[in-house]
């Protein structure tokens, strides 16, 4: 049965209720990777692909995390209004339970939120999480992190803050296609995250990736196991990186 939005926000809003699904073996194949989003990178340098943003910039909430996942995409932006003009309305802005109620087990909640002010907090999630949700990517703030990382609900972020995004921010997207860190991310784009950065792959070149970055993968294998063989280095430089 084709999934339905709950309806807070106006259709408009609203872009791919289905998201078009890789093969389980690509995403398989990603997460095998030793060197997750450093092979992932090199890989997408080789093809011409700019989708890699540096841990520094979206900094993970838990060090040891990593994520393989398909895109569900929230566009979040500053309210039109002043916090106690929201605070008197008692109406929340935030319309981030939609991009939940679309999300299947092993996506990845991407939002482009605002800079300062919280687009995440425990009880979403706690929402994501129940929802088998493999984390969250947010370009912008989020808040309760010793929550989320209590839970094992990883997220990175370019900032982190106390402030509510319930009076501040507006939903004016669900599942549309989002900039985070200057990269366009659509939904069903591929996901892939760890303590070094994210990297995201776009739906329709997720194979070719893969199979550039196996290839990658197999020939540094290859030339480590040179190294701990003892080869010296004059002739370890003189091997071909490919």
């Amino acid at each position: 049965m084709s999934k339905q939005p709950l309806g807070k926000l106006p259709a408009t809003a609203f872009g791919m209720l289905e998201i078009p699904r890789l093969a389980p073996e690509i995403i398989a194949g990603f997460k095998a990777l030793g060197d997750l989003t450093g092979i992932t990178s090199d890989a997408m340098d080789d093809l011409g692909i700019a989708g890699a943003v540096p841990g520094s910039t979206l900094k993970p909430t838990d060090p040891g995390a990593k994520v393989v996942g398909q895109a569900v995409t929230l566009h979040n932006t500053r309210v039109g209004k002043s916090v106690p003009e929201a605070v008197a309305g008692k109406v929340s802005g935030l319309g981030d339970i939609e991009a939940h109620h679309l999300a299947e087990p092993g996506d990845v909640l991407v939002i482009q939120g605002v800079r300062d002010v919280s687009s995440m907090g425990g009880i979403m999630a706690t929402i994501a999480k129940r929802s088998g949700e493999a984390g969250a990517i947010v370009d912008g703030a989020v808040r309760d992190i010793d929550h989320s990382r209590g839970i094992g609900y990883p997220v990175w972020s370019s900032s982190v803050s106390p402030m509510t995004g319930k009076w501040r921010i507006l939903t004016v997207g669900v599942n549309v296609p989002v900039m985070i860190s200057g990269v366009s991310v659509k939904p069903g784009d591929l996901v892939i995250a760890d303590e070094v950065g994210v990297c995201f792959v776009p739906y329709e070149r997720a194979a070719e990736v893969l199979a550039a970055a196996q290839e990658i993968a197999a020939n540094e294998d290859k030339r480590l196991k040179m190294l701990e063989e003892g080869m010296s280095l004059a002739n370890f430089l003189k091997v071909p990186r490919k």
